[in-house]
């Protein structure tokens, strides 16, 4: 077993049922050096209260693991990823706002990093509902490019701090899509070398600010070209074009499976 520890990162607000089942997940995961980070907007329907209990059992029956949480006002899930970042010692840094899809994600993460000597992983995801049935599944392979309109499911995206420390955390100023500008700034140039684990790593309960609609989808392809132009891509709106018409594939797939 390596001895890297991995920080994973949660932020949350108002919503401790949903966190339950999160912290679940983590706790079944058979790696042991992990540092639980939780980033609370500031709520007041018992997340609180949850997080100092957590405190006390997170470790279960793993003495090297613990929880770290603040509870405050933040700018959006960007401004508490941020946070979350500043505050992990791990040596790879991940979020975690769903549920892992068997027991050994984070072993088989690291282990494949390893192997590959790479500086972050990525794998594929499914969309679920309530009751855990797929929806859609994110799977876009590794054999493309941000030009090509590809790129990584950010749920499944674990990188070495080093990453951070390098290229910056996540731009406060983008409403929805932070997380695919962070990517093609560490991307574009190749400066970043990712693993590729070919199945679903993580199971994703379908909404949230990338699948809440029209409004949003307009909102994600104007800022994923902007995102594109401010990190010197060229054809910026058909990359975007070519990001939305793959999106829009895992429709029909999901609907013809």
């Amino acid at each position: 077993m390596s001895d890297k520890k991995i920080s994973i990162i949660t932020t949350t607000y108002q919503d401790v049922r949903h966190l339950k089942k999160v912290v679940e997940g983590i706790k079944n995961q058979d790696y042991p050096r992990l540092e639980y980070i939780i980033v609370d907007g500031g709520s007041t329907d018992g997340t609180v209260e949850y997080l100092k209990e957590l405190e006390k059992d997170f470790s279960y029956g793993w003495p090297e693991r613990e929880v770290k949480w603040i509870s405050e006002k933040d700018n959006g899930i960007y401004d508490a990823l941020n946070k979350g970042i500043r505050m992990a010692t791990g040596d790879i840094i991940g979020p975690m706002f769903d549920k892992f899809s068997h027991s050994h994600v984070l072993s088989d993460m690291v282990s494949v990093m390893e192997k590959e000597g790479t500086d972050g992983v990525h794998g594929d995801l499914y969309y679920v509902d309530e009751q855990d049935n797929p929806v859609r599944e994110w799977k876009m392979g590794n054999t493309k490019t941000i030009r090509d309109g590809w790129m990584p499911a950010h749920p499944t995206l674990y990188l070495k701090k080093e990453v951070y420390d390098k290229f910056g955390v996540y731009k406060t100023d983008y409403r929805i899509a932070a997380d695919y500008e962070f990517m093609i700034r560490i991307l574009k140039d190749n400066q970043v070398r990712l693993s590729y684990i070919p199945e679903v790593l993580v199971h994703m309960f379908y909404g949230g600010t990338s699948s809440g609609g029209l409004k949003n989808y307009i909102l994600s392809f104007q800022e994923g070209k902007r995102a594109l132009e401010e990190n010197q891509m060229k054809g910026a709106f058909f990359i975007t074009v070519k990001r939305t018409l793959i999106v829009l594939m895992q429709f029909v797939k999901a609907k013809i499976g």
